[in-house]
């Protein structure tokens, strides 16, 4: 069956034109030559515009989808809104052990500490484990710091950090690997029924936002089962590509078992399913401190942060991962995190030789200027989250605090390393934000929150024209994907990957974009989400 969308605005994005012709979940034809074809049904765009589907080159779907399946928090504004929640959903779920639930706003404690003691009047007798928004924290009540055996004796954990009490006692805030892994060590796995089900929600939320393919940037083997259990059912509605998680503490091991998950995703036989990277970490966040910087910290509490693999071991073991033929994907959030994954990313060049690895760095929220430049000169992607680059609490309550307004002011240079000549890719890094493409590019053509703060845009020098904002969420992400010859273009013969729009996003002001209506989603040349369903 063939497909003649008209009556609105095409965009490629490479020229504009007014219809399109698709068959065989493919595109056919544009322009005046899908008019001219024989179509066996026609839609009528309604002065809509049609444009390739996003992709999302950076997130976590399965954390996201689970988000529904414990208590409400993300809505909460205030510490004793989230108690609430927590103590609803815990009185309606008297047969669950554990309360786990995600992302609460880190900016409402001060300097981001959150008391057990607070979630123990809600439930004393069970564990509570949240995450904040950042996933790189994890609020517990008493039980569950007794589950873990964390007390006033427990050593500091390598990568990680344990806040206390005066007295010595854990406080109820655990910070990164080191010492949230404490918990989830004791903490059941989630029923396989209710992580293939959160993958199904991630995908509704998804698809309603115009997006087809997303990098989930952390899988490890439970997540990997999880997707080939949704691959066997038949419920995978989405394009995914896999990022096998590296631990530093673990890597040796882990290595040896990269190709074989490959393959058998590969053995899968899903269109729909790939694994070609691995996920690193260079740091954790500024909001925490344990972004790695090359200056300290203006509180000096943590001076200047974590860099999570010592001396030469990042190069060495990018160049491993590089060997398999697998991607390389670095979480770098400080100047001295980006400078330590660019090094390793040449070092695998000089010693692996020439080959097109499309290398990622995903966040780079701090840039040094000597390395600017090294993105581009490395054929480095970086895959940049948008909505970040705004002044919101998080960035005036605890993120400028802790880099100072003239650092501050050198974040999310988006626009100078687009200048630079490095293929720019966007990414939400949802759920620890929006996953709605649209909600980050107005952030990116306009540096300004949705109260359209501060005039003129902070940082006005980085705001992106809006066809490379919209180029970023979909031809770029495609680039980063190895897929730009599938998807990511309208172009005769590509994937009918597409999203339609109620209005031109091109001509609407950035305050506007986010109310933009997505009206359908196609992926494959087949309507995966209607707006009139």
């Amino acid at each position: 069956m063939t497909t003649l969308f008209h009556g609105g605005v095409v965009w490629t994005p490479t020229m504009t034109t007014d219809a399109l012709l698709v068959g065989d979940g493919v595109v056919q034809a544009v322009g005046a030559d899908a008019l001219a074809a024989a179509a066996d049904r026609k839609i009528d765009l309604d002065g809509g515009f049609l444009m390739p589907s996003f992709g999302d080159g950076h997130a976590h779907p399965l954390f996201g989808g689970l988000e529904s399946a414990g208590p409400a928090v993300r809505p909460c504004r205030s510490i004793e809104q989230i108690v609430s929640a927590v103590k609803e959903f815990a009185d309606a779920n008297p047969d669950q052990e554990w309360i786990v639930g995600a992302s609460y706003d880190g900016s409402l404690a001060p300097g981001g500490l959150f008391d057990a003691r607070w979630l123990d009047a809600a439930v004393p007798d069970r564990p509570v484990v949240l995450r904040a928004w950042d996933y790189h924290t994890f609020w517990v009540n008493s039980a569950a710091l007794q589950r873990a055996g964390i007390t006033a004796d427990t050593p500091e954990p390598v990568l990680g950090e344990i806040p206390r009490r005066e007295d010595g006692s854990p406080l109820g805030t655990l910070r990164e690997w080191g010492a949230t892994d404490l918990i989830t060590a004791v903490m059941p796995a989630r029923d396989e029924a209710v992580r293939v089900a959160a993958l199904g929600t991630a995908a509704d939320y998804y698809l309603a936002r115009g997006v087809t393919w997303v990098q989930d940037a952390w899988v490890e083997p439970g997540e990997l089962d999880t997707y080939l259990a949704a691959v066997r059912q038949g419920t995978l509605r989405m394009r995914f590509n896999l990022a096998f998680y590296a631990d530093p503490r673990h890597f040796d091991t882990q290595v040896t078992q990269y190709a074989a998950a490959r393959d058998r995703v590969q053995a899968a036989g899903s269109p729909l399913l790939t694994a070609q990277t691995v996920k690193f970490f260079a740091d954790g966040v500024v909001e925490n401190e344990t972004g790695a910087l090359l200056e300290p910290y203006c509180s000096g509490l943590h001076s200047h942060g974590m860099q999570l693999w010592e001396g030469d071991s990042l190069a060495e073991a990018a160049r491993k991962v590089d060997e398999l033929g697998l991607q390389i994907h670095i979480h770098a959030i400080g100047d001295a995190a980006v400078r330590q994954a660019l090094d390793a990313i040449e070092y695998v060049a000089r010693h692996n030789g020439p080959r097109d690895r499309r290398p990622v760095i995903a966040h780079a929220q701090l840039v040094d200027d000597d390395d600017l430049g090294r993105f581009a000169e490395l054929g480095v992607i970086p895959n940049m989250q948008p909505l970040w680059a705004q002044m919101d609490a998080l960035m005036t309550v605890l993120t400028i605090p802790r880099l100072g307004t003239q650092r501050a002011d050198r974040q999310y240079r988006m626009r100078t390393l687009e200048s630079s000549g490095a293929a720019l890719a966007f990414g939400s890094d949802w759920p620890v934000s929006s996953g709605a493409p649209l909600d980050g590019i107005a952030v990116a053509v306009s540096r300004c929150t949705s109260e359209g703060e501060p005039v003129g845009g902070w940082t006005p020098q980085e705001v992106l024209p809006i066809e490379h904002a919209l180029t970023s969420y979909t031809t770029a992400v495609a680039y980063q994907a190895f897929a730009e010859a599938n998807w990511g273009r309208i172009v005769p013969g590509a994937s009918a990957d597409l999203v339609w729009l109620d209005r031109d996003p091109r001509y609407v002001s950035p305050s506007e974009l986010p109310a933009l209506k997505v009206r359908a989603t196609y992926l494959q040349g087949s309507q995966v989400y209607s707006a009139a369903e």
